[in-house]
């Protein structure tokens, strides 16, 4: 009874201190944390602002920093072509992506990079994608769910930025000699 006694107090004394202060929690997310969808919903974000094909992902919480991998660069249809690298990042705050890296729109024949996504009163029912000097507006239904992502065709050279290679040559002309520019190969 002795020994009872005092073992009683001393349980009592190890679970409030294990009690109080219990494991860190890591800030580092992946698919055991719910999926990347789950987390744009809480941050007040459509899911659909991101593809169907996400291999993984990892998102610190207390920065809001994310990256989510696919198995391969793809496009996606909206109103426009929106176009996702392997690797998409950003930062997450409450209906927003700043710092958005690898998601690219085309707005007629050029591709522009999409710097930051925006939703700013959801019940407006617009989100708005930062591309540089214009942001552009979208409706927010078009990303109720994720698109289908389709690979992009390596061999489509509108598939990747369009860079020509400027060759300069001076052949000689019959009305006297010029310079030209021609499109290396």
């Amino acid at each position: 009874m002795g020994l009872g006694f005092l073992l009683l107090p001393l349980l009592a004394v190890i679970g409030a201190v294990s009690g109080a202060s219990p494991a860190p929690k890591s800030s580092k997310r992946s698919a055991g944390g719910g999926s990347i969808y789950d987390h744009l919903r809480q941050y007040g974000l459509p899911i659909g602002i991101l593809p169907k094909g996400i291999t993984k992902y990892s998102l610190d919480d207390t920065k809001g920093e994310f990256r989510v991998f696919l198995p391969q660069p793809c496009h996606a249809k909206f109103e426009n072509q929106v176009r996702y690298d392997f690797n998409v990042s950003g930062t997450l705050s409450f209906g927003r992506i700043a710092d958005l890296s690898g998601v690219s729109a085309q707005e007629l024949f050029l591709w522009f990079p999409v710097k930051g996504i925006r939703v700013d009163v959801p019940s407006s029912g617009l989100i708005y994608f930062d591309v540089g000097v214009v942001d552009k507006q979208f409706s927010l239904s078009l990303f109720e769910s994720p698109p289908d992502c389709t690979a992009l065709d390596p061999s489509d050279p509108s598939s990747s930025d369009l860079k020509l290679k400027l060759k300069v040559t001076n052949e000689p002309q019959d009305v006297g000699e010029r310079s030209e520019l021609k499109a290396a190969s």
